[in-house]
C-alpha cells in the first residue's frame, strides 16, 4: 500500500505524537458520517436541521423529532473498532500527547483511550445540556423521559430548552478545547490524521500549524484531504487495515 511504510517509520521514530481523528475511524464501528454517499444528512436532509441551533430552538415540533432521532442513533450500540484500539495501543507506548477528534460518539474512551487525553471538539452526544441554564446530565437519563412520554423535556433546573451536549451549526467551540489542541499541535512531532477530510476548520488548521512548527505529518483516510500536499506520507485505505499495522511499526 502506497505510503504505508514511510507512514510507519514516522510513527515509530516519534516522540510526541497527536492524533487527530474524524468520521472515517468511525464507520467501521456502524456509525455513518454526515455528508457521505450513506451520509446521515445524504440520507435525511432534515437531520442537519436537528444540529442548527436557529432552528432547533425555534421549533418545538423540530426538537420533537430531533429527540426521536437521538433515541436511534447508532453511538448507543456501537462498538469501538480496531481503529480505535490501535490509538489505544498508541498510548500505551507513552508517545501520545493528545487525541483530538472531531467525533461525538465516545468510541475513544469506550475504547479505553484515557479521558484526560481526549479532546471532543464537537462536544458528545452521550452528555445532555440545557442552552438557558447550562446544566448537565447524562444523555441516557434524558432519552429516558422522552420514552416515558415526554416529547421535547425541559431542563429540570430552569425549565430550559435541552439539547445534547455537542457543538451546533451557529454556536462556536469552546475556546479551551481549541487552545488546548493547537497548543499540542505546535509542540509535537507527529501528527497522525485519521479518517478526516481535514476541510472543517479550525480543526483542519492543526495540520499546517503542526508542520510550520516542524513537525512531520501523517495522512490516513479513504479519500484526499484537503492538506495532502503537507503531508509527508498519505495512505488511503480502510483505518481499521492501516491504522493497526502503522501502530505495529
Amino acid at each position: 500500500m502506497e505510503g504505508l511504510s514511510r507512514a510507519a517509520d514516522l510513527v515509530a521514530g516519534a516522540e510526541r505524537i497527536v492524533v487527530l481523528s474524524g468520521a472515517g475511524i468511525s464507520t467501521d464501528s456502524g456509525i455513518p458520517d454526515f455528508r457521505g454517499p450513506d451520509g446521515v444528512w445524504t440520507r435525511n436532509p432534515e437531520a442537519e436541521k436537528y444540529s442548527t441551533i436557529t432552528h432547533y430552538l425555534s421549533d418545538p415540533e423540530l426538537r420533537v423529532r430531533a429527540w426521536q432521532h437521538r433515541l436511534g442513533n447508532p453511538a448507543w450500540t456501537a462498538e469501538p473498532n480496531v481503529g480505535h484500539r490501535a490509538v489505544v495501543d498508541l498510548e500505551r507506548s507513552g508517545r501520545v500527547a493528545l487525541v483530538v477528534t472531531q467525533n461525538i460518539d465516545g468510541l475513544h474512551q469506550a475504547a479505553g483511550s484515557d479521558p484526560d487525553l481526549v479532546v471532543e471538539m464537537h462536544g458528545t452526544i452521550r452528555d445532555a445540556r440545557c442552552v438557558s441554564c447550562g446544566w448537565t446530565a447524562p444523555m441516557q437519563g434524558v432519552l429516558d423521559r422522552v420514552r416515558a412520554g415526554e416529547a421535547d423535556p425541559p431542563c429540570p433546573t430552569c425549565g430550559g430548552i435541552v439539547k445534547s451536549d455537542t457543538v451546533f451549526f451557529g454556536e462556536a467551540l469552546r475556546p479551551e478545547r481549541i487552545e488546548r489542541a493547537f497548543d499540542a499541535a505546535r509542540s509535537c512531532d507527529l501528527l497522525l490524521a485519521v479518517g478526516t477530510t481535514l476541510a472543517v476548520t479550525p480543526v483542519a488548521h492543526l495540520a499546517p500549524i503542526a508542520v510550520d512548527a516542524g513537525a512531520a505529518l501523517v495522512i490516513v483516510n479513504g479519500s484526499p484531504t484537503e492538506y495532502d500536499h503537507l503531508a509527508d506520507a498519505v495512505v488511503r485505505g480502510s483505518i481499521s487495515e492501516v491504522l493497526p499495522q502503522l501502530v505495529a511499526g
